[in-house]
């Protein structure tokens, strides 16, 4: 996730030290209220034509209120991605805690970002990937700071360590090819699921093999 944050989202972090206050219940709250009104107009309108007038409204609050927990629109879709993330990096784990060949994780990182897609959307879906390659983030950003590339470069290297993969391949850039990859395809595919579905598993294919110790 982009090491941009909201003011508020900031704050949060020295509040983790203490014990929460009344008050800083009440800010979080609001927060999570203007989140979801905002990801709601989102998925109506999409961000760029998202109306803050219509998030304020369904949220409650002022127009200002807004702009304390999320300067721009922006700044939600970048929350957004992170729980997604989050989300996604976690259904990883556990996963390939019960199966440890590589090409079963790949297949899965599919399967819960299609899953994602569907529960966001196809439009917020893309307004959330824009934002993940929007040269608003900042210069410093690493692939260290996205949970995603985090699980699939060490599932990568766990799979060379047991002689699946080839010795040549760096774990890093391999995981970040195969998002950016998976991430073009579901944005440019508009075909009907049963084409969708191979081409998608027609990719998986194709990546493993790219990594595959001979």
């Amino acid at each position: 996730m982009a090491r941009v944050q909201s003011r508020a989202g900031t704050a949060g972090g020295s509040e983790s030290q203490r014990k929460p206050t009344a008050a800083d219940l009440q800010r979080r709250e609001t927060r999570e209220r203007i989140f979801g009104a905002a990801i709601e107009e989102f998925k109506r309108a999409g961000m760029a034509e998202a109306d803050i007038g219509s998030i304020v409204a369904a949220a409650g609050v002022a127009r200002g209120t807004f702009y304390f927990h999320f300067p721009s629109k922006e700044h939600v879709l970048l929350e957004l991605e992170r729980r997604e993330e989050k989300r996604i990096a976690a259904e990883m784990t556990r996963f390939a805690k019960t199966s440890g060949a590589l090409p079963d994780l790949l297949a899965e990182i599919v399967r819960v970002v299609v899953a994602a897609e569907r529960r966001l959307g196809q439009l917020l879906f893309k307004d959330v990937l824009a934002v993940h390659f929007s040269p608003m983030r900042p210069p410093e950003d690493e692939w260290t700071d996205h949970a995603i590339i985090v699980v699939l470069v060490e599932e990568i290297d766990r799979a060379r360590q047991r002689g699946e993969v080839d010795p040549s391949v760096d774990a890093s850039l391999s995981a970040m090819y195969f998002l950016l990859g998976l991430y073009a395809l579901l944005t440019t595919t508009q075909q009907s699921k049963a084409i969708r579905t191979f081409m998608l598993d027609n990719f998986v294919a194709q990546a493993w093999r790219g990594m595959e110790a001979r």
